[in-house]
């Protein structure tokens, strides 16, 4: 949507980055998703920074951040409840 070829390759190569993490915590170590969520809301704050791109919303990345802090930050108590409680 309004972006150049250019930055679509970006955004795919970045999303691209996020799923294969999002993969590898799934399979490995849950803790990988939730620092992975949190990462990506940051990024969606810096993405106006780092390139252009006309499609995205005004109002997205803060709506991101909230969303993926929150959720990688919930993952991430259910993790250390996970571990602290009696086996």
């Amino acid at each position: 949507m309004g972006a150049s070829t250019r930055t679509l390759v970006i955004e795919i190569v970045v999303a691209s980055g996020f799923l294969l993490i999002a993969i590898i915590g799934y399979k490995r170590n849950l803790w990988f998703v939730a620092i992975a969520l949190v990462a990506h809301g940051v990024f969606d704050i810096v993405h106006r920074l780092l390139f252009e791109n006309r499609g995205v919303p005004q109002w997205w990345p803060g709506f991101c951040l909230v969303f993926d802090v929150i959720l990688g930050g919930l993952l991430a108590v259910r993790l250390i409840r996970r571990r602290l409680a009696p086996r």
